[in-house]
């Protein structure tokens, strides 16, 4: 296990809650009535439900700015780092961020908020539905510290969502690259769109090749699987199945979040 990783979430198999943001201003869907005022309520409220429920973690991501884009626009990471701004007295537990699909904005943004830790894609070449993408590791982890931010914990998705890795290799044999060439703090593995499962399967294979390297579910964890991805992980990152109506597009539910980590505490104890 990593240092930065045990120093953010501890030794344990941390839970991840995410925090989605309503559509920021200047993306397609964003409610201009309700503004950022009405945005600031809603993270609030799951704030509020996640932390009641015990996660370990929370993560802020703006899922609703669809489509995505690979250079975000300036005016989303700012209404981010002034929303975070605004509710950073009522967070009790290490935050992370994700600025979908931009690592210079991820890390920018965390610097400015104090988060703890950032995931993003920022390694490998992908055909996908923004066209084709090829993120910079060595960019991003070298304004990471032009930031005075190295001890900020890098989570590496390998396994993009809404994309086809144009790369050969197999999936753990990737992973394993990018420890290497990279030096993530934990390498985390997804379905192939919001939402739905990693194959466990692929984790197991993951998590073969990187005994030494936490390895995380990124997408997918549900109720009913919670324990058998704990089994093979070292965490997960929940956002969907604790939405009401495990809608992702939802708010958090108070009850769902609850039950979730109940599930969570007993497949961990176990």
């Amino acid at each position: 296990m990593t240092q930065k990783f045990r120093q953010v979430f501890g030794t344990g198999k941390p839970v991840i809650g995410m925090v989605h943001f309503g559509a920021l201003p200047g993306s397609p869907l964003h409610d201009a009535e309700r503004g950022v005022d009405g945005l600031i309520e809603s993270i609030g409220k799951d704030i509020e439900a996640l932390q009641k429920a015990g996660f370990d973690a929370i993560m802020f991501g703006n899922e609703n700015d669809r489509p995505y884009e690979f250079e975000v626009d300036a005016a989303s990471t700012a209404t981010m780092a002034y929303a975070i701004g605004r509710v950073r007295d009522r967070i009790s537990v290490p935050f992370g961020v994700n600025v979908l699909w931009d690592p210079m904005s991820s890390i920018a943004l965390a610097a400015a908020t104090g988060a703890a830790f950032v995931r993003e894609i920022f390694t490998g070449t992908y055909a996908s539905d923004m066209g084709p993408w090829t993120p910079d590791a060595g960019k991003a982890m070298r304004y990471r510290d032009r930031l005075h931010r190295r001890d900020l914990a890098l989570l590496y998705n390998v396994s993009a969502e809404f994309a086809h890795s144009l790369d050969q290799r197999s999936l753990p044999d990737r992973a394993r690259s990018a420890v290497f060439s990279s030096i993530p703090d934990a390498i985390l593995v997804s379905g192939q769109i919001t939402g739905e499962a990693a194959a466990l399967s692929d984790l197991e294979a993951v998590k073969k090749v990187l005994p030494q390297t936490p390895v995380l579910a990124n997408t997918g964890v549900k109720h009913a699987t919670v324990a058998d991805v704990l089994k093979i992980a070292d965490g997960c990152i929940v956002g969907s199945s604790l939405k009401v109506d495990g809608d992702t597009w939802n708010p958090v539910d108070p009850d769902r979040a609850a039950e979730f980590m109940r599930l969570a505490r007993a497949a961990r104890g176990a």
